[in-house]
């Protein structure tokens, strides 16, 4: 068979597979993640029929998935917005540092992987999946969530914090020179300050030099300037995501909400490419011998990023069920973890099929906690104390004076809102980004 027909013929097939998993996923109330991740695995390297003429095309599909996830997500907020909310969470940074990172590094020296190999396995478990929390909070209809801020807040540092471990990790698996190091550090540094600048003072001109009242002229200019921004900002040794979230970031207004709506049918697509291209690129056999201590790592790491998410939440103001939802949401691992353990692999072999199978168990658990963290604890709650206790972790409710039902929130909740969709926890519908 010709190539271009191989590759239509199996482009073909795996679009139409993934239509129909999403649709069964839709009918039995579960996001089509985990089922995008087993199909790709089912037909990837190793699986049951390996797809060979789409594998370069996939690959590159991926990337502009998570571009795209995370565009969209900046196009949701404010550079002032994000600038205040980096300002308030910087200590739930910090703890999200030290509950995650910790159980990796330990695991690493008691495996006897060294310092180094501590400070990738450290990596693949801090970080969480941007990619994968962005799809999720789509698909529950969370995104104007009271905690969706502070889960944005806790990714963003996340993801800016690579821009400085990335550099360092790679200067330490090539020996490199402390100076070396920091030149790299200092560069990419630089490129995320840069970009904040420009959308913090001209955010405004930018947004006027990209608008126009042709969407096919918008929609080319703005993707167009993403995947370069995104190209840019990963040569700089800065996420490609994070360059794609900054872009986002400085459109406002009119164009921000155009190009969210002509960009979401693409972000939807090319995202589903990217769970999909995740399983291809696994190799099922090298899964068993590792699952034991991968699913260890995981299940420690499943509690630390729940308390993390609930401490974020809670320093914002948000109520009970808010915290809850924050920290089932942040528990996904993704692409970062990815990255992180295939710099790693040349100098300690052993970590990358443990971050494999670390990484499939929490991007397949990641939405399942999500949903189900916030309804779980209420009745674990309930059982043990009444509807008292149900109250206290978000199972109950208070009536105001009109007597309606409603959650109490602190004041210092964010104020800002989006129509929210989300059957457990429907949030009232308010202001739109300006």
């Amino acid at each position: 068979m010709h190539d271009t027909t191989a590759l239509l013929v199996e482009l073909g097939a795996v679009i139409l597979g993934l239509g129909l998993v999403g649709r069964f996923a839709g009918r039995i109330g579960l996001s089509p993640i985990p089922l995008y991740l087993l199909a790709g695995l089912a037909f990837g390297h190793g699986g049951l029929i390996p797809l060979k003429a789409s594998e370069e095309f996939t690959m590159v599909g991926a990337e502009i998935g998570v571009i795209l996830l995370l565009l969209l997500l900046g196009l949701e907020y404010s550079a002032s917005e994000l600038v205040t909310s980096l300002k308030t969470q910087y200590p739930s940074g910090a703890v999200d540092f030290v509950l995650n990172a910790t159980p990796g590094a330990v695991a690493a020296l008691i495996l006897g992987w060294g310092p180094v190999g501590a400070v990738a396995l450290a990596g693949v478990t801090w970080i969480s999946s941007s990619g994968v929390i962005a799809k999720v909070m789509t698909d529950l209809g969370r995104l104007g969530n009271r905690e969706t801020p502070v889960i944005l807040g806790v990714l963003v540092m996340e993801d800016l914090a690579m821009a400085v471990y990335l550099p360092l990790l790679t200067a330490m698996l090539a020996g490199v020179s402390l100076a070396g190091g920091s030149l790299a550090l200092v560069i990419a540094l630089g490129a995320v300050g840069f970009v904040l600048y420009l959308a913090l003072r001209h955010g405004r001109l930018i947004s006027r030099a990209v608008s126009s009242d042709n969407p096919e002229m918008l929609l080319l200019v703005v993707l167009g300037l993403t995947v370069l921004v995104a190209g840019v900002a990963q040569q700089l040794q800065v996420s490609a995501a994070v360059g794609a979230f900054l872009v986002g970031i400085a459109l406002s207004g009119e164009v921000a909400e155009g190009a969210r709506k002509l960009l979401t049918p693409l972000r939807d697509l090319f995202a589903a490419v990217f769970f999909v291209f995740f399983g291809l690129s696994t190799n099922p056999a090298d899964i068993p011998p590792v699952l034991l201590p991968a699913a260890l790592l995981a299940i420690v790491t499943i509690f630390t990023k729940i308390a993390t998410g609930y401490y974020a939440a809670r320093r914002a103001g948000i109520g009970s069920r808010g915290r809850w939802r924050a920290g089932g949401t942040l528990v996904a691992r993704g692409e970062f973890s990815i990255v992180i353990a295939g710099l790693a692999v040349a100098t300690e072999p052993r970590i990358g099929p443990i971050a494999t199978a670390y990484v499939l168990i929490l991007v397949i658990v990641g939405p399942l906690t999500a949903r189900w963290t916030q309804p779980l604890a209420a009745k674990i709650a309930a059982r043990r104390g009444g509807d008292g206790a149900a109250d206290r972790v978000g199972g109950g409710k208070s009536k105001g004076a009109s007597g309606a039902e409603k959650e109490p929130v602190a004041k210092s909740a964010p104020e800002r809102r989006l129509p929210s969709h989300d059957d457990l926890t429907p949030e009232p519908a308010g202001e739109t980004r300006e």
